[in-house]
């Protein structure tokens, strides 16, 4: 399986969609447990890095490109 490349601020698609209706979060602080934050309202949530590799979808935009 190949690993999915995900930095500091970039918007990743998670496999669940949060209560809000969006699927689009912004990866806020990384180390051992990532906190990511929901695009749509606001809500931060954080989980364990292994976690987080397993929910994640893929990057929809990255830091560089905004």
């Amino acid at each position: 399986m190949e690993e999915k490349q995900f930095n500091l601020h970039d918007i990743v698609e998670m496999k669940k969609q949060h209560p809000c209706g969006t699927n689009a979060w912004k990866i806020i602080r990384m180390g051992a447990d990532i906190r990511i934050k929901c695009e749509g309202c606001g809500h931060s949530v954080m989980i364990p890095r292994r976690e987080f590799a397993k929910k994640m979808k893929k990057v929809l935009q990255h830091a560089a490109e905004q």
